[in-house]
């Protein structure tokens, strides 16, 4: 079997790791990080733990499956337990609606709101199943290498209204402008904008309603850890803080990798779990690069960033109506995302996400304490927001915002503290334009317009995350760990002439 390098420890670097393990190959890790997970990073200040990254667990067969093809059982590693309700969603006069799994009830909280919207909800539901069955299903684990592989869709993508964006699809069914918002929101998780991610998207709702939002005991760090723990027992070998200041070309492959401390590690493949489009900016030397490839990644356009607050308190807030997964809306929609995404301005309002896991979990946190993590969505640094300036004060108004509204004296009662923002998701996460999620979600920018798989330029390349096809969130970065290990499989036959290239390349130096 080969010899492959991963590049990145995400969920997809470790998914493909894994798999490829499981094969028998020769697998090796390079994170640039002192721990396993990337943006799914695990802090730990004065007895508080916090997810860095992913809290929203959706799919969970997904990592039954990995584990499947390890020969092992998921749950001897890691315990997952279902949220109820999924999430909780707040409108800007804190008027609530929630959803689960189960219809009944979802219909009940539309009653409140318009029973009018009852019948069209369920119309909704039946549409998104079959989004989700060719999005999903059939399509996310399927690479698009060739652009004869996107027409083979198109008539399907047609027929599913794919060139509508999720927010207008939804209101084609709801017309309360709240449980518009409600059912439209979900590309924010995956750095889209609702109003221009293609319609495909809201099969991420009925993914919700078909397997449920789950949590992690210990948090999403534990899944990090379980799936290292994993990767070693299957023979896999992990280098952490071991940043990849080179990838190496020779004769259009990818034979090694050199490391910031000039180390040279060679292999038969490589599969980058970095984001795709800081990878050939900065990892691939310009002259082994295409002009069509450079061309293309130029044109990308790129999505959101991030504002994370991580904070905990003292004292607890049981008694203030929120759930573990809080969703608070602002009364701007259109505008606010307009301002993220377009005029790419840090607007004076917000809305945010608040994961609050110590409802679920005492363990995140100290005896008595509470763990919290809010989340704002923010331009990325195409904006020129100067972060060094602006990040503290829009933290402090934020705290002000939820002390205000949702946890009275929060500030007086916090005793963990930190914070990230687009400067992190560059600097420390090597995201191009500090983009939170890579390549936005638009229909231009999706499957075979999408970076590939593997590489246009080079063909033992491969690409797993959020910035290659199907795009980002959990099940979605995993299934790109399974494209990796299938393309290496069936190209497992070409891996002499890689060793050919190894051998030649050694010798030259």
């Amino acid at each position: 079997m080969s010899k492959t390098i991963v590049i990145g420890s995400g969920f997809g670097g470790l998914g493909a790791a894994i798999r490829l393990a499981a094969k028998g190959h020769d697998v090796t890790i390079f994170e640039k990080l002192d721990k396993l997970g990337g943006r799914a990073y695990v802090y730990e200040i004065n007895g508080f733990k916090f997810d860095a990254g992913p809290t929203v667990i959706t799919a969970p067969f997904m990592f039954d499956d990995l584990w499947e093809a390890a020969g092992k059982k998921r749950e001897d590693y890691f315990e997952l337990v279902p949220c109820d309700p999924f999430y909780r969603i707040f409108d800007h006069n804190k008027r609530t609606f929630d959803y689960n799994g189960d219809e009944e009830f979802i219909l009940s909280e539309i009653e409140r709101w318009n029973p009018k919207d009852k019948e069209g909800y369920k119309r909704f539901m039946a549409t998104t199943k079959a989004i989700f069955e060719k999005g999903f299903v059939e399509l996310a684990d399927k690479p698009f290498l060739n652009f004869t592989d996107m027409l083979k869709v198109a008539p399907d993508l047609i027929r599913l209204q794919s060139y509508r964006s999720v927010y207008g699809y939804a209101s084609q069914f709801v017309e309360n402008e709240f449980l518009r918002r409600c059912f439209s929101f979900h590309p924010l998780l995956i750095g889209g904008n609702p109003f221009d991610s293609p319609s495909i998207y809201a099969m991420i709702h009925y993914l919700e309603r078909e397997w449920g939002i789950h949590y992690a005991m210990g948090g999403t760090g534990a899944i990090v850890a379980a799936m290292g723990k994993l990767f070693t027992e299957l023979g896999g070998k992990i280098h952490l803080n071991s940043e990849v200041d080179e990838i190496l070309i020779k004769d259009k492959l990818a034979v090694g990798v050199r490391l910031k401390d000039s180390t040279v590690h060679y292999a038969d493949n490589v599969v980058v779990n970095a984001d795709v489009g800081f990878t050939y900016e900065h990892l691939i030397d310009k002259k082994h690069q295409s002009m069509y490839l450079r061309t293309k990644m130029n044109l990308m356009k790129y999505g959101m960033s991030l504002f994370v607050i991580y904070f905990g308190t003292k004292r607890q807030y049981r008694e203030n109506g929120l759930a573990h997964h809080n969703i608070i809306l602002g009364e701007r929609y259109k505008g606010l995302l307009y301002d993220i995404f377009e005029d790419k301005k840090l607007a004076e309002d917000f809305s945010l996400y608040l994961h609050m896991p110590t409802l679920t979990d005492p363990s995140m946190a100290p005896e008595g304490g509470e763990t919290f993590y809010v989340l704002s969505p923010v331009p990325h640094l195409g904006s020129g927001i100067d972060w060094e300036k602006k990040a503290i004060p829009y933290r402090d108004a934020i705290l002000q915002f939820l002390e205000d509204n949702y946890l009275p004296d929060l500030q007086e009662n916090i005793v963990a503290l930190h914070h990230i923002d687009p400067l992190h998701f560059r600097h420390t996460l090597n995201s191009r334009m500090g983009a939170a999620f890579s390549v936005q979600p638009v229909l231009t920018q999706s499957a075979w317009f999408r970076p590939h798989n593997r590489s246009e330029d080079f063909d033992n390349l491969y690409f797993v995350g959020a910035g290659t096809h199907p795009g980002a969130g959990l099940p979605g970065v995993l299934s790109s760990s399974i494209i990796a290990e299938n393309l290496i499989g069936a190209a497992e036959p070409d891996a002499i002439h890689t060793r050919q290239a190894i051998e030649m390349t050694e010798l030259s130096l």
